[in-house]
C-alpha cells in the first residue's frame, strides 16, 4: 500500500514555555528591571488600594495647616493650600493617571494594531494607511492630544480617548514593521501555500508573533500617556477639580511654589518615577524578548 505524503503545515511561533523561563530569567537578572517592576508594583497596589491606604480623603480640607511642611504631625508629605493631604492626594492622582495611561493604550491598539497588521500585510491598503500614518504624524503627540481634548470637553475619559488617538500613528507603525517582517518567513509562506487565507495567516500566525513587539510598545505607551494626562489635567483639558489628579495639584501650587515647594515637587516627582520605571521595564523587557540577546 503506497504512503500519502502529508503537506506539511506552517508551525505557529508561540511563546513556549522554555521561551517564558528565558524571558523570566533574563528580567531578573537585570537589576534595573527589578527596581523599575518594584516601583510599578507599589504604585499601581497603592493606586488600587488608594480607598483604604490614603490617611485622608483627598478632598478633606484643614484649613488649620495649609500649606503644611512634610512631616507634620498627620501630613508625612505636607499639605496644599486648602489644606488636603499631599500624600492622599497623590496616591489617587496616581490612580488616576494609570486609568488614562491603561485606557489610552487600550484605544490606541484597539485601532493601531489591526490598521498596522493590515498596512504590513496588504500593499494596496498600506498606501492608503500609510499616508493616513503620516498625516496623524505631522502633528506633535501632545499638540494632538490637547487638540483632540478641546474639542471633546475636560474628563477623564475624554483625555484618555484623545491620548490614545495620539498614540495610534505609533502602534501602526511598530505593527507594520513587524508584519512586513514576519510576512517574509518561511512559516508564513509555507500556510499561503497551504491554502490559508488572508485573515487566517494574520490572526492565527502573524498575530501571535507580533505580541512581543506590541507589549513592548504598551509600555513605552503607558508613560507617555501619563505625561500627556499630567499636561492635559494642569491645561485644564483634563480631570477637573476638586477631584484628584497629579497635573492639577501642579497647577494649583504653581502659584505656591516659593512658598510651599513641596507641594509641586511631591506630585512632580511621582510623575518622573512613574514614567521613568515604566520606560525602564519596557527596554528591559524590550533585551529580555529579544531571541537573539544572551542566554
Amino acid at each position: 500500500m503506497t504512503a500519502v505524503a502529508e503537506t506539511p503545515v506552517a508551525p505557529v511561533v508561540t511563546a513556549a514555555p522554555g521561551r517564558r523561563a528565558r524571558v523570566l530569567r533574563r528580567l531578573r537578572r537585570n537589576p534595573l528591571a527589578m527596581v523599575s517592576l518594584t516601583v510599578l508594583v507599589v504604585a499601581v497596589l497603592a493606586a488600587v488600594l488608594a480607598p483604604w491606604l490614603a490617611p485622608y480623603a483627598p478632598a478633606q480640607t484643614d484649613f488649620s495647616h495649609t500649606l503644611a511642611p512634610p512631616g507634620t504631625p498627620g501630613h508625612l508629605l505636607g499639605t496644599d493650600d486648602l489644606g488636603r493631604d499631599v500624600l492622599s492626594r497623590i496616591m489617587y492622582g496616581a490612580r488616576a493617571s494609570l486609568e488614562v495611561g491603561v485606557l489610552a493604550v487600550v484605544v490606541a491598539l484597539l485601532v493601531g494594531v489591526p490598521l498596522g497588521l493590515a498596512g504590513g500585510y496588504f500593499p494596496a491598503a498600506d498606501t492608503v494607511i500609510g499616508r493616513l500614518t503620516d498625516l496623524l504624524l505631522a502633528f506633535p503627540f501632545l499638540i494632538m492630544a490637547v487638540g483632540l481634548a478641546a474639542i471633546r470637553g475636560a474628563s477623564l475619559g475624554n483625555a484618555a480617548i484623545a491620548i490614545g488617538v495620539a498614540q495610534v500613528p505609533s502602534v501602526i507603525r511598530v505593527v507594520r514593521s513587524d508584519t512586513l517582517r514576519l510576512k517574509s518567513l518561511d512559516f508564513v509562506a509555507a500556510a499561503i501555500v497551504d491554502g490559508a487565507g488572508d485573515v487566517w495567516v494574520l490572526a492565527r500566525h502573524v498575530l501571535p508573533n507580533a505580541t512581543s513587539a506590541i507589549l513592548v510598545q504598551a509600555t513605552v505607551a503607558i508613560p507617555a500617556a501619563i505625561l500627556g494626562e499630567a499636561v492635559l489635567s494642569f491645561l485644564g483639558l483634563g480631570i477637573q477639580p476638586p477631584a484628584p489628579s497629579l497635573g492639577t495639584m501642579l497647577a494649583s501650587a504653581q502659584q505656591f511654589a516659593a512658598r510651599a515647594p513641596w507641594a509641586a515637587v511631591m506630585p512632580g516627582l511621582t510623575i518622573m518615577l512613574l514614567a521613568l520605571a515604566f520606560n525602564v521595564f519596557g527596554d528591559a523587557l524590550r533585551d529580555a524578548l529579544d531571541p537573539k540577546g544572551n542566554r
